[in-house]
């Protein structure tokens, strides 16, 4: 009887044969999605799937196994429209808010065309992309004023998404109106707390009066749905587009300085090897160390060795585990080396988990 590892050696040359075909498969299923696309046909065709089904399960000879195979070519198929659809209507991002918030703005900046899929909150918008409903997830993880979003680091640390690209969206704030408004006319505005400070300046030397809002999104909504030209909101541009305003005059903020920081987040690590654009990389570690006196001394000494600058460090307390503490940290340059593969090896014996939880582009 074969050895466990000589079995194991057969299955890797299976799977090595089916990745192939696979991928043969899936480039036949972009044919498809571009003759459907062009011929304007329903992705979806039941009679078809069921055929594919049962001569598949015609040619399998073992029942017991055959049951499983079914269910093989069910997903087989299911992923076959997942990709089609993609294909064919765009790519699926999770976001965290409403149209019109700087999280919709950022999804869409990063891809263009996209299907932005609206979430109540950080971790709804990122189980949906484990989970497959979406492609991608798009969350803000740090601002420039108020540093790091917490909830959006633990979900990195826990999770098992990767950070892909980083876009920076400056909060630029204007006021908008109803179309042909008269902003000497505006007497109310609308809009998060968040907004109407940086605008303070601002709103004092006209002397209006401010209601909040959960966000600016749903400020420039509620002045388009009020109708009242005496009433504005402070939002985005682009929320101005999305709800029917126009902006009455733009840059209100006294502060410009406030950025956030928003992450795609998708299931797979894309090193970008043969990228040859080096300059400008980022990659993130996160990790937590042995309770020993100097461990975390060594990580950080082990990584100055290799030559990469470390531009942030901070530790977040693990919630299961009472005084306990992992670390997050952001340095320059570009992992997928034989330096960047040395370091990880040095720093992993030190580490009682260590997670490179991406390499990315800032744009």
């Amino acid at each position: 009887m074969d050895t466990l590892e000589n079995i194991r050696k057969q299955i890797d040359a299976v799977d090595e044969q089916l990745s192939a075909l696979f991928e043969q498969r899936m480039e036949c299923c972009r044919e498809i999605a571009a003759f459907k696309a062009e011929h304007g046909l329903s992705i979806g065709d039941p009679a078809r799937e069921e055929e594919v089904v049962r001569k598949g399960a015609q040619r399998i000879l073992d029942r017991d196994i055959r049951e499983y195979y079914v269910s093989f070519e069910r997903n087989l198929i299911a992923l076959s429209r997942d990709w089609q659809q993609r294909l064919m209507n765009g790519v699926k991002v999770a976001y965290s808010g409403v149209p019109g918030a700087f999280a919709h703005i950022a999804a869409l900046r990063l891809f263009p065309g996209a299907q932005p899929q609206a979430y109540p909150d950080f971790a709804a918008a990122y189980r949906a992309c484990e989970a497959g409903e979406c492609d991608v997830a798009v969350l803000p993880f740090e601002n420039s004023s108020a540093g790091e979003v917490a909830a959006v680091t633990d979900l990195m640390f826990n999770g098992s998404l990767y950070v892909n690209q980083v876009i920076e969206i400056e909060a630029e704030q204007n006021l908008l109106g109803l179309p042909g408004a008269d902003k000497s006319q505006i007497r109310t505005v609308y809009s998060h707390p968040q907004a109407l400070s940086q605008c303070a300046d601002w709103l004092r030397e006209h002397g209006l009066e401010c209601r909040e809002f959960p966000n600016t999104a749903l400020a420039a909504q509620a002045v388009a749905e009020k109708g009242d030209p005496a009433c504005a909101a402070i939002g985005a541009a682009e929320a101005a587009a999305l709800y029917g305003l126009e902006v009455l005059e733009a840059r209100i903020n006294t502060v410009r300085t406030n950025t956030t920081r928003f992450a795609a987040f998708t299931r797979m690590l894309r090193l970008d090897t043969e990228n040859k654009r080096k300059m400008g990389k980022h990659f993130i570690l996160m990790y937590t160390v042995k309770n020993e006196a100097g461990a975390l001394a060594q990580t950080l000494n082990i990584i100055g060795a290799h030559n990469y600058n470390m531009c942030n460090l901070r530790s977040r307390p693990m919630k299961e585990l009472l005084w306990n503490y992992y670390f997050y940290v952001e340095l320059d340059g570009d992992v997928a080396t034989e330096e960047g593969e040395s370091m990880l090896r040095e720093l992993a014996p030190l580490c009682d988990r260590l997670k490179l939880v991406g390499s990315f582009y800032t744009h």
